[in-house]
């Protein structure tokens, strides 16, 4: 048996499923905001995206799995992007820097759980 072939581990799978519900819950407001400037509502359509696709490979991780090193890459990213502004203290994208600082840290760990997930199959 290959680790392909190997099922994934519950805790797996309610970590994908905690990351779709993160995603969803973090895209959602500024996507529905009609206040929100396009670009912040194109952000939350992007982010809601990403929440369905962790909640695709919640449901076929075996088959699906590779599709996260798009979430590693993005949640990089959004880290390189937003954490020196935040440790500088600078208002970026019209949060304050301790609004965003949970969400670069749920993005850290996400991040981390996914390439942890990756390298082990």
């Amino acid at each position: 048996m290959t680790d392909q072939d190997k099922p994934v581990a519950r805790g797996w799978v309610w970590l994908l499923w905690a990351a779709a519900v993160y995603n969803l819950v973090a895209g959602l407001p500024a996507l529905v905001s009609p206040a929100a400037p396009v670009s912040d509502r194109v952000v939350g359509l992007l982010v809601v995206c990403f929440g369905l696709v962790y909640a695709m490979v919640a449901r076929a991780p075996v088959r699906l799995g590779p599709v996260l090193w798009a979430g590693v890459a993005g949640k990089a990213g959004v880290i390189a992007l937003l954490l020196p502004g935040v440790l500088a203290g600078q208002v970026q994208s019209g949060m304050a820097p301790a609004a965003l600082a949970p969400v670069l840290a749920g993005d850290a760990l996400f991040g981390l759980a996914f390439l942890a997930f990756l390298l082990r199959r």
